[in-house]
């Protein structure tokens, strides 16, 4: 199938996709890479009036230390291959550059951008776990100006979240890790799927993919880490408070066992024991 007729800008600046996102308000979508909207619209589940082009905008493109702030700041148009490749965030926050290799393939991580696939609200996606485990903030900007949402509060459901119809992702800022642990663990049919379930580990912070309607931290294992309790047992906790889907990939027994496992593994090598 092909998309319905829509419209199409592509602003020169931020301010003006702003603007021409609040004139057109709900009737808009915004693209950047296009590997989440552009599937949508073809098989028809959406069907934007307006699309704005934010894709080519540099002031959305970068990847900053912010000593002061003791965070990395990066620009929501930053694409998947920019974080691969980026020296700043493999010394800084390694999860994040890590987890991005496993997006999709290379076409897919020379388009999508980082603050596309937050924007996309979608449970499965390996980054919105990897953002929540580093304790990530997502910056907003719309015509009252920017505002900043923890990403633990950026979600409200399956591709739903606090950002309003005339704001944009503009900015991801990440607290430096130090020397924490990290890994990450993605159980999936073929290399590039989407995550069956995956779970990412900075510190003794877990986040968890397609696990619920959102991004999830695993709040029992992370419970049962700081009481001292081994990694066995606390990874046995993992999908407490979880509502894993039932899909034609895995019952929600199927993905409770495979969280179990991949929490244990990624915990293991997050603390030196693999």
């Amino acid at each position: 199938m092909i998309p319905l007729a829509f419209d199409y800008a592509r602003p020169d600046t931020l301010d003006d996709a702003i603007a021409l996102l609040a004139e057109k308000g709900e009737d808009a979508s915004v693209l950047a890479g296009g590997h989440s909207l552009i599937p949508v619209m073809k098989v028809r589940l959406g069907a934007p009036e307006f699309l704005i082009d934010i894709g080519r905008l540099p002031e959305l493109s970068y990847i900053r230390l912010d000593e002061a702030a003791g965070e990395v700041a990066i620009g929501a148009g930053t694409k998947h291959r920019d974080v691969v490749n980026s020296e700043l965030l493999a010394a800084e926050v390694p999860l994040l550059p890590a987890v991005a290799r496993t997006v999709g393939d290379p076409q897919i991580r020379a388009r999508g951008t980082l603050g596309g696939t937050l924007a996309h609200a979608d449970p499965a996606a390996d980054l919105p776990a990897a953002v929540l485990a580093l304790d990530g903030t997502v910056v907003l900007q719309g015509p009252r100006g920017k505002r900043s949402v923890p990403i633990g509060e950026f979600y409200t459901g399956v591709f739903t979240s606090v950002r309003e119809p005339d704001e944009l992702i503009v900015e991801i800022r990440i607290p430096r890790c130090g020397d924490r642990g990290w890994a990450y663990e993605k159980f999936t049919r073929r290399s590039n799927d989407w995550g069956i379930v995956g779970v990412a580990v900075s510190g003794d912070r877990i986040g968890l993919v397609n696990m619920g309607s959102t991004a999830l931290r695993a709040t029992a294992t992370e419970q049962a880490l700081a009481e001292g309790r081994p990694i066995a047992e606390a990874a046995a906790l993992a999908a407490e408070g979880t509502e894993p889907p039932s899909d034609t990939h895995g019952t929600p027994e199927y993905r409770t066992h495979l969280v179990q496992v991949l929490t244990r593994r990624a915990l293991e090598t997050a603390h030196g024991q693999r």
